[in-house]
């Protein structure tokens, strides 16, 4: 629906500049002052003029569109960053405490001397299934049969 608001917003916008150059050309319309942009010294109608006003208004609503687009790459690029950003602490967050977890788990396994055969993955699992593998790392070290038997004991 904006897109058709915009478009019809430009054909009028067109046709108010053609009607505008068109109408004011002619000796009738010529200009009385003359003057001068960078240098260069305008002569001609007043639809000429209006013609040069059109034209500069163009290309600042072309640079305008170029800032804008540039600012919203800028913030979409910022926003994909911060975002990022985010993840990753987060996962270096989960990282650290994978790393405390696992130095737990050896100071288990070196504090109880009968569980020195597992390892110290094993240790924090006690509803594996007897000889079985971990279901959250299925290529973990599977327990030997000795600890599988003891575990079933407790």
């Amino acid at each position: 629906m904006i897109i058709i608001f915009g478009l019809a917003v430009l054909l009028a916008a067109v046709i108010v500049g053609l009607t505008g150059v068109l109408s004011n050309s002619g000796d009738g319309h010529a200009l009385t002052d003359g003057f001068a942009v960078f240098g260069y010294h305008v002569t001609g109608s007043t639809g000429t003029l209006f013609l040069y006003g059109i034209v500069v208004g163009a290309v600042g609503l072309i640079g305008l569109s170029l800032l804008l687009a540039g600012a919203r790459r800028t913030s979409r690029r910022g926003r994909i960053a911060r975002h990022d950003l985010t993840e990753s602490r987060r996962e270096t967050a989960d990282a650290y405490q994978d790393r405390d977890r696992l130095a737990e788990q050896r100071e288990m396994v070196a504090a109880n001397p009968d569980t020195a055969d597992r390892t110290p993955h094993d240790v924090d699992h006690g509803h594996r299934p007897a000889g079985g593998r971990d279901w959250r790392h299925p290529f973990g070290h599977r327990i030997t049969q000795a600890a599988a038997a003891r575990e079933v004991a407790r």
